[in-house]
């Protein structure tokens, strides 16, 4: 039956009721349903709209219904409209009348409200401490290598000495930044619509308070028709997890092309590694490819609900109802990647040797090399010229400016002297980047420190 039959003279057409029913994914949501019933009805109860022993038997049923879907002992329909008209019958079938008083002074549209609210809460929570098992895993590897030298990339040319903690710790300051968003969100969508009705509130005289502290939610929505329209919260979780992908994303890029030949920077475990099936050679690093790809999919997924949104007059619209499977399917995915990932980074082997080489090979010392000349006086545009021309050189002569031998420098520029190689060398160009944010080692160990304490 359904739940606005009384309207209609005949049944939905069956190929409608499919195309209508959302049973299909927004069963997932069967526990917080059940959890914003039992809140509801406790409140009906305590504010005198039913009988107080009806209230309690509504709340037993549900307990029990809730305790025998976790059991297996009662499957949801999959012919059911949805999720809550599923509850609602089952509820129905086990008392009678007593369980068609549930639904007094509530609508489908505040009801779904909650239940999608009570849900993502929980997953935005669960979201934020993988990311930060994530970050944990990153500090552990920066400390570890927080004096690696590698070099530091613009336009994927190497450019400056760093240390590979220091660019390990990069990506730590974006994911503090997602946690930060995903707090926001959190606090966004903490508040409770339960009592909006259909749009316009209700006459009985609920007390919507108490819902609202039993649920656990921190305040109460203040306006009805918002209160069963507002979709905000989706897009933005949407658009916060996006921004996840994207860090994740840019990250898989640089492991894929760390564990390439060409770099040979790391080797991932063959856990998180596939072969080729013709190749016997390879060992291709299939899980972050995956978690570049699939970021795309994400962005498919805010664009949904930005899409659905952007025209729909208030209040409730059957619209809406696309909103599930767009925001479960991204809450589904970042999960998904952040699973596979952090064991990823956490086994991955890294190969200093091979990071120190191609530092050493970069001449990514140079601006350091005219930094020195600076210091003695010279203006930096011809220490910058002078450096230039010393790099040239080198490469013409196969040598490094750290193997260059210094009467060629001083052929170049007579202000050079023995102490251009301390000032080139590349640990102690690392090192002396001593600034706030820079990458000696002992920021490097520095920045470990504050973030442990952060995500505490």
């Amino acid at each position: 039956m359904k739940l606005w039959a009384g309207r209609f003279s005949k049944e939905i057409d069956k190929k409608t009721n499919d195309f209508n029913s959302s049973i299909s994914f927004d069963s997932r949501m069967y526990r917080e349903d059940i959890e914003g019933s039992i809140a509801h009805a406790t409140m009906i109860g305590e504010c005198g709209i039913i009988e107080k022993s009806e209230s309690e038997a509504i709340v037993k049923g549900l307990e029990e219904i809730l305790a025998d879907i976790d059991s297996g002992k009662l499957q949801i329909d999959p012919n059911a409209e949805d999720i809550h008209t599923f509850i609602e019958g089952e509820l129905t079938k086990r008392l009678g009348q007593t369980g068609k008083r549930l639904h007094t002074a509530r609508s489908r549209n505040d009801q779904v409200a909650v239940d999608i609210r009570l849900y993502l809460k929980k997953e935005v929570k669960n979201i934020e401490k993988m990311v930060k098992e994530l970050v944990s895993v990153l500090c552990d590897k920066a400390e570890q290598y927080s004096s690696t030298v590698m070099p530091g990339y613009t336009h994927l040319q190497r450019a400056q000495p760093i240390t590979f903690g220091h660019h390990l710790m990069a990506y730590v300051e974006m994911l503090l930044r997602d946690i930060d968003r995903l707090q926001c969100t959190y606090r966004h969508m903490d508040e409770m619509p339960l009592g909006s009705g259909a749009l316009a509130t209700t006459t009985y005289p609920i007390d919507r308070n108490i819902t609202a502290s039993l649920l656990g939610f921190d305040r109460v929505s203040q306006n009805s028709l918002d209160g069963v329209s507002d979709r905000d919260f989706c897009m933005e979780l949407a658009s916060t997890i996006s921004i996840i992908m994207v860090h994740l994303s840019r990250f898989s890029e640089e492991i894929i092309m760390w564990c390439s030949w060409e770099f040979k920077f790391i080797e991932l475990d063959d856990a998180f590694s596939t072969g080729s099936s013709i190749m016997p050679q390879k060992k291709n690093p299939d899980i972050a490819e995956l978690v570049r790809g699939k970021s795309g999919r994400v962005f498919g997924d805010l664009m949904t609900l930005l899409t659905v949104m952007k025209g729909i007059a208030l209040a409730y619209n059957k619209d809406m109802q696309e909103d599930k499977e767009a925001i479960f399917d991204a809450v589904d995915t970042v999960k998904m990647c952040l699973t596979a990932f952090t064991p990823m980074i956490e086994t991955m082997k890294v190969i200093p040797e091979n990071m120190r080489k191609a530092a050493a090979n970069g001449f990514i010392n140079a601006t350091d090399c005219a930094d020195y000349l600076v210091k003695k006086g010279l203006p930096f545009r011809d220490a910058y010229k002078a450096t230039g021309t010393l790099v040239a050189l080198c490469i013409e002569k196969g040598l490094t400016l750290e193997t260059l031998p210094i009467e060629e420098y001083k052929k170049v520029c007579d202000t050079f002297d023995e102490g251009v190689y301390d000032a080139i060398s590349l640990e102690n160009c690392v090192n002396g980047r001593k600034v706030i944010g820079g990458p000696a080692s002992a920021n490097v160990i520095s920045q470990v420190e504050r973030v442990r304490n952060l995500i505490k």
